[in-house]
C-alpha cells in the first residue's frame, strides 16, 4: 500500500470512529501508530503527545501532524492531518444539517445522555495509560498533583505550568550533565 494512503487511512479510521474529541483519540492513535504500525516508539509517542498538548490547536490534528512529518515530511503531515480531520468534518456537517430538526427528539436526547459516560471513560483511559508510562516515582508523582491543584483550584493558566516545566526540565538536564 502507498505510504501516503496508509497514513491517510490510519488517521481517517481514528477520526471517523472516535467520539469525544482529542483525548478520547489518544488510545486509538497510540494503538495505531505505536503497536500496529510501529511508526513511533512508546517514548516518542509520549513526547509527541506532550508537544501536541502544549501547542495551540486541536490535539488529534497536532499529533497527526507530528507523526506524518516524521514519516514523510511536510506531505506526510498534510496527509495525516487531512485523514484525522476529514471524517469528523463530514460527520459534523451532516449532523448540523439534520440535527436542527431532531435536537428536541426524546430518542436523540437519550442517545447523547448515554454517550456522555462513555466519553468520560475514553478520556480516563489515556490518563491512566500515560500515568503508567511517564516513569513517575514517589518524588515526581507529586508534580501532576500540584499541577491539578494549581489549575483547578487556584486558576493558574496551564501555559505557565508548561513553561515552568520546560524551564525546570532544562535546569535538571544541565544539572545532571554537570555531575
Amino acid at each position: 500500500m502507498n505510504i501516503y494512503l496508509e497514513i491517510f487511512t490510519s488517521f481517517a479510521k481514528i477520526g471517523a470512529f472516535t467520539i469525544g474529541g482529542g483525548y478520547a483519540m489518544i488510545p486509538l492513535i497510540q494503538k495505531e501508530v505505536v503497536e500496529r504500525k510501529g511508526w513511533l516508539t512508546k517514548d516518542e509517542f509520549i513526547d509527541y503527545l506532550a508537544i501536541s498538548q502544549s501547542a495551540p490547536g486541536i490535539l488529534a490534528i497536532n499529533i497527526s501532524i507530528f507523526v506524518g512529518e516524521k514519516l514523510k515530511g511536510i506531505k506526510g503531515s498534510v496527509i495525516a492531518s487531512l485523514g484525522s480531520a476529514l471524517p469528523s468534518f463530514v460527520m459534523i456537517l451532516v449532523i448540523a444539517i439534520f440535527f436542527q430538526n431532531y435536537k428536541d427528539n426524546e430518542t436523540v436526547i437519550k442517545i447523547f445522555t448515554g454517550i456522555r459516560p462513555a466519553v468520560v471513560a475514553l478520556i480516563a483511559v489515556p490518563f491512566l495509560t500515560l500515568s503508567k508510562s511517564a516513569s513517575l516515582n514517589r518524588y515526581t508523582a507529586i508534580i501532576p498533583v500540584i499541577a491539578i491543584v494549581l489549575i483547578a483550584f487556584m486558576g493558574v493558566s496551564p501555559i505557565w505550568l508548561i513553561l515552568s516545566g520546560a524551564i525546570l526540565g532544562l535546569f535538571y538536564h544541565f544539572l545532571s550533565a554537570k555531575r
